[in-house]
């Protein structure tokens, strides 16, 4: 029914429309279908249960950018959010939502610099993300108010309860005025969830969507567990191994995405970064080098890639782990197409061992552990990739200008000679063992507690329903999650 619907339909405004049309977004998704008519022409609260990867930013965030007023400068708008990942993630969003309205967006969480979060409420902002832990050190601090608050959004409310912060919310929530909208998006239905709505919601609509497809059925999903400071080693090294590589890489932040493509491109390789401070026109640019192949791996946000279709990719390497299972399937569903097979990478910290099995059991997929390749291991495999490729560029019909240039320098006498120097020309690097030494895996600590995690910056790992060393079971919108045990860890020789 939403196929042939168009954002033009649902009541928004024109320049909040042409912002959506450069970014390529025509028909809504069937969460922002239902919910952006209901919060622009009605006054009801709003309980949404959609998976994350639905839609579900924009379906709150178009009409409360339609609605608050710009430039006030004090709060109108706050959203709650589970993690510091998340928050940075819907404050990245809404700001390429905004168009050409002078709206002020903050993220607020553990983890990031007090000064500065001070220093950009002082100046006045219109809508916060908040981590529940940081917003109430900032309310007892007198530094947030939230006296002219229309709107109070529960994002992934569910996971928010499962890791304690009930009673932050309800604090929260204390602060804010009684006429005021609130909207509460939960993948699940449980108990506390309809509490919290009795307690704190008035008269309120029901929105349901159906979960999204498991994991990519053609997609190859191994892991490695690995150090941050590795990361970039790791991915230069599979690069060069690999015998296709035409990727899409991604990483939690813009800022990452642009220091992780600097630093590609400073070894010599093929690639543009994407992501919200991105103009259409530079995004335009970028996509067109991407798929014409004059750049081989694009490095994007989760907000970014929306809207990308391209058949051909061979890899997707999740250089930060998402968020959530929805997030991992819609990023990993990007290669594999049109019948043919890709590979997904994942690197997992330490801190995101119980991110990749919640993972795993959400999306009732085994995702491979594999060991990086070092020394001999990598030359072997480099040697491979290269042949392949030679071979591969040899199928090609080559103007017989070309074949003409190669007998004269075939008849020099040093064939063998001619075709180490072109190879070396061509790949570059070098086929010392010793070049590559072993990229150690890390301990995997303790798990840590979530006020831990979230007030004091520790991890950065998703504890979503697990506490503790023992295990939770849950439901989903579409039935109970597999009752296999954890993913074990596999030992390799080395």
């Amino acid at each position: 029914m939403t196929a042939e619907l168009t954002f033009k339909e649902l009541g928004l405004s024109a320049d909040i429309l042409e912002g959506l049309l450069k970014k390529g977004f025509v028909n809504p998704t069937p969460i922002q279908a239902q919910t952006i008519p209901m919060l622009l022409s009605g006054e009801r609260d709003i309980i949404a249960q959609a998976q994350t990867g639905t839609g579900k930013t924009a379906a709150f965030g178009l009409p409360i950018i339609e609605q608050i007023k710009p430039g006030l400068r004090k709060v109108q708008a706050i959203v709650l959010a589970p993690t510091r990942e998340l928050a940075s993630q819907v404050a990245e969003e809404l700001e390429s939502l905004t168009g050409k309205r002078d709206i002020r967006i903050l993220p607020v969480y553990g983890g990031q610099g007090m000064d500065v979060q001070l220093r950009q409420l002082r100046q006045g902002v219109d809508i916060i993300v908040a981590t529940p832990g940081r917003a109430i050190d900032h309310l007892k601090r007198k530094t947030l108010k939230l006296d002219d608050v229309k709107f109070v959004v529960l994002d992934e409310a569910d996971e928010m309860l499962n890791m304690g912060f009930v009673d932050d919310i309800e604090t929260i929530l204390t602060h804010v005025p009684e006429e005021r909208r609130m909207l509460l998006f939960s993948a699940t239905m449980p108990a506390p969830i309809q509490n919290l709505a009795k307690k704190f919601m008035g008269e309120y609509d029901v929105v349901k969507v159906a979960a999204k497809q498991a994991s990519a059925a053609n997609v190859e999903q191994i892991f490695y567990e690995i150090n941050e400071k590795d990361k970039l080693r790791a991915l230069h090294r599979l690069i060069e191994t690999e015998v296709e590589f035409y990727a899409l890489v991604f990483t939690r932040t813009r800022l990452g995405a642009d220091r992780l493509s600097a630093k590609l491109g400073g070894i010599g390789l093929d690639v543009e970064a994407l992501h919200g401070d991105v103009t259409q026109s530079q995004r335009e640019r970028i996509l067109a080098k991407f798929k014409s192949g004059h750049a081989t791996i694009l490095v994007a946000t989760d907000v970014a890639a929306r809207g990308i279709d391209i058949n051909d990719l061979s890899h997707v390497i999740n250089f930060d782990l998402p968020d959530s299972p929805e997030a991992y399937v819609h990023r990993i569903g990007r290669t594999g197409r049109a019948g043919k097979t890709g590979k997904a990478i994942s690197f997992v910290t330490p801190a995101e061992w119980r991110k990749l099995q919640f993972i795993m059991q959400h999306t009732r997929t085994t995702i491979e552990r594999a060991h990086l390749p070092y020394g001999q291991e990598v030359v072997e495999l480099k040697k491979k990739a290269m042949k392949e490729r030679v071979f591969a560029v040899a199928e090609v019909e080559v103007p017989q200008d070309y074949h003409n240039l190669a007998q004269e320098i075939l008849a020099s006498g040093k064939p063998k000679q001619l075709l180490a120097s072109l190879l070396q020309l061509h790949f570059g690097g070098n086929l010392n063992p010793h070049s590559f030494p072993e990229i150690r895996e890390p301990e995997r600590p303790a798990f840590k507690q979530r006020h831990s995690l979230e007030r004091h910056g520790g991890g950065g790992g998703r504890p979503r329903s697990f506490s503790g060393g023992g295990r939770r079971e849950r439901t989903s919108s579409n039935g109970q999650f597999s009752s296999k045990p954890f993913f074990k860890k596999k030992k390799f020789a080395s």
